[in-house]
């Protein structure tokens, strides 16, 4: 009987012992600790923490030789480039004109471009101004200029590194990356 009681206090005295660190543990830890962040050294609060940067799911990659050679062939333009204001809230689509009678097609009046967001499923279009008129270069074009036209993006819902088809009457340029 004395082995029994020996053992059931020296069990007793183990618990008593575990609550008792577990208490000085939560008494002693840090605010943050509670809520399962990291303890941090006093000496250590000053020192920065380092970011991750966000990545686009998308592969950052160029357009191909084989697709500048087959704009430049069916609609006289190469050095396509899609970016985004500071803002956010217009997306600029800009190109070069290679050949001046193929490229006309996107610089008619009556066709209406658009911009389709792959992600968000939006279409975007250019939008008209009341004395401006539309936000978009409309003049015939000339070999080696450059020309753009600009999208509303109100809310944002393109955003930097989102892929985009531009449409300008039968022009299709499919993929492009926003920047």
């Amino acid at each position: 009987m004395t082995m029994a009681v020996h053992s059931i206090t020296g069990l007793r005295h183990c618990l008593l012992t575990v609550l008792t660190a577990l208490v000085a543990c939560t008494v002693s830890a840090p605010a943050g600790a509670a809520s399962g962040e990291p303890a941090v050294p006093a000496n250590a609060a000053a020192a920065p923490i380092p970011t991750v940067a966000k990545h686009s799911p998308f592969r950052s990659t160029m357009i191909t030789d084989k697709a500048k050679k087959q704009y430049v062939a069916m609609w006289g333009v190469d050095k396509l480039r899609v970016s985004s204001t500071s803002s956010g809230n217009l997306i600029r689509f800009t190109y070069r004109v290679e050949v001046a009678e193929l490229a006309k097609q996107l610089a008619e009046k009556n066709a209406t471009p658009y911009l389709y967001g792959l992600a968000s499923h939006v279409m975007l279009q250019v939008p008209v101004m009341d004395k401006v008129g539309p936000l978009r270069q409309s003049a015939p074009p000339v070999a080696g200029q450059e020309y753009w036209m600009v999208f509303s993006n109100k809310g944002n819902l393109v955003k930097v590194g989102d892929r985009v088809n531009v449409v300008i009457g039968t022009f299709h340029a499919d993929g492009l990356m926003v920047e």
